[in-house]
């Protein structure tokens, strides 16, 4: 719905210096009012898919819940019409046929356990990556873990990464991974059958999925694919993975985990197929004293670069192409569960990840077994395959609109050395050879008890701008867009001083 209109301030339009672009005055989205009435109701009259389609443009006093949203260009669409559920449910179906896939079973069975995995896994990585022409990586990062919680014994465990440099700037790195281990009901049970077919060969068969139909592409910035081991002994796999990155000084930007996307049916026998849920923390886990002191002060609990980072997903994936809703879930993940995004947050990584929309858990961490007329365990049987390839287009989309986008503005602060009913934004430009060049950047806002920008102005090739509305009573950001009109995520930006 359309919100009220904004009452006028006390204050004209603020000073600004020559050369700037004037700011969004009172007087401006008073004119726009009689409009957004008009437009939320037409919204709404077109249904949630149109609203949620509708890109965001100058800032003329119409809102929608999609302000922001980017609508996918003609290369977007082409390759997510590549993405195959076929192939999806050979890679499940082969992941599952091993046995099991504990950390702890055998490492030199061909036919059984995570080391047949992990070769079949590099096997296809590899292969895939031919198409590349030398451009996309494979290795296998192995280590021996020492012993801790659920590795009784020092273990060689082992992450299959494939890496798609980027063109203009590969220091900027995303990365999406499943893991590949699996369990039986008995984390240390070893033996037993653990096909995990949900929890997580769906996954590891969209992280194989979206290796397939990068390969030949050329995004901008580096894309990272990988299957990673030890999750269900303690997240092992992805802790060294985030660990590797910020050891090589890696600008991660992003980081999805897809763990148990493998059903669309709960344990109701209810059936949600267009629906995937990303969990995104609020408060940063590796949030500083200093940064926190900040946050009570000014706000911010939901502008976390992992919230930003959602609201793009939301922006880029949901739409016609992918078919899918997002809904975004303001928690780090489950309740009192976590998965391999959380070694990444702990390491100051937007990272955030996707699941299933109601879980059953009558095929996670259960024995094979028939009781009660009633089949446990994690089967092939229990996936949805059209409903796994969804969730790699909402993937795809991700990752390829943040890797040919430019990276989020830099330096974006509210300016604060004079008290003003006005907002003065300031931000800077990338470094030379950083990404795509922005060719303009946008201004956006909501109310502060809302969740979705709501407003969108292009304000032109500059880095600073003033808005004529109060700071004390809104949110903003910034965004940069790059050639093509392709949109960064959004930045948050803290109270600061002028550039000098």
């Amino acid at each position: 719905m359309a919100q009220p209109p904004q009452q006028p301030g006390p204050s004209g339009p603020a000073e600004r210096p020559a050369g700037q672009r004037q700011g969004t005055g009172r007087r401006a989205v008073l004119a726009g009012a009689a409009s957004a009435v008009a437009a939320g109701a037409a919204g709404l009259a077109a249904g949630p898919a149109a609203a949620a389609g509708r890109p965001g443009g100058p800032d003329d006093g119409r809102e929608s819940r999609r302000a922001t949203a980017q609508p996918p260009d003609r290369e977007l669409r082409a390759l997510l019409r590549e993405i195959d559920p076929r192939r999806i449910e050979r890679t499940v179906r082969t992941l599952a046929a091993f046995g099991t896939r504990h950390t702890l079973s055998a490492q030199d069975d061909p036919e059984r356990g995570i080391g047949a995995a992990r070769d079949w896994i590099h096997e296809r990585m590899a292969a895939y990556a031919e198409a590349s022409g030398g451009r996309m990586t494979v290795e296998v990062q192995s280590w021996i873990q020492e012993p801790g919680e659920r590795i009784p014994r020092p273990t060689r465990l082992a992450n299959v990464v494939a890496t798609l440099r980027g063109t203009e700037d590969p220091e900027r790195v995303h990365v999406v991974s499943g893991h590949y281990d699996s369990r039986a009901s008995d984390v240390m049970d070893a033996e037993s059958d653990a096909p995990g077919a949900d929890d997580d060969a769906s996954g590891v068969a969209v992280v194989l999925e979206l290796v397939r139909v990068m390969a030949r592409r050329r995004p901008a910035a580096t894309l990272v694919f990988a299957a990673v081991a030890g999750e269900e002994q303690g997240l092992y796999g992805a802790a060294h993975l985030a660990e590797s990155l910020r050891r090589d000084g890696a600008r991660v930007r992003a980081m999805f985990t897809d763990d148990i996307v493998g059903s669309s049916t709960a344990d109701d026998g209810s059936r949600d197929p267009y629906t995937v849920r990303l969990f995104a923390e609020g408060v940063p886990t590796a949030e500083t004293a200093e940064e926190a002191e900040l946050r009570r002060k000014v706000g911010g609990e939901n502008d976390s670069p992992s919230r930003q980072l959602a609201r793009f997903v939301r922006d880029v994936a949901e739409n016609e192409a992918t078919g899918m809703r997002v809904r975004t879930v303001h928690r780090r993940d489950r309740y009192l569960r976590g998965g391999d995004h959380i070694p990444f947050l702990e390491r100051g990584f937007p990272a955030a990840r996707f699941t299933e929309p109601a879980e059953d858990f009558a095929h996670q961490h259960q024995d094979v077994r028939v009781e009660d007329g009633k089949q446990y365990g994690d089967l092939p049987e229990f996936c949805d395959f059209d409903y796994i390839a969804r969730v790699a287009r909402v993937n795809a989309a991700a990752l390829w609109s943040l890797a040919v986008a430019p990276e989020a503005p830099p330096g974006a602060r509210i300016l604060t050395g004079s008290l003003t009913n006005d907002t003065a934004l300031e931000w800077e430009r990338p470094p030379a050879g950083q990404g795509p060049r922005p060719v303009r950047y946008e201004i956006v806002r909501r109310e502060t008890s809302r969740n979705e920008w709501t407003h969108v102005r292009d304000v032109g090739d500059t880095t600073r701008h003033t808005v004529g509305l109060s700071k004390d009573n809104l949110f903003f950001g910034v965004r940069a867009v790059g050639p093509g009109g392709h949109r960064s995520p959004v930045a948050f930006p803290v109270p600061g001083e002028p550039a000098t």
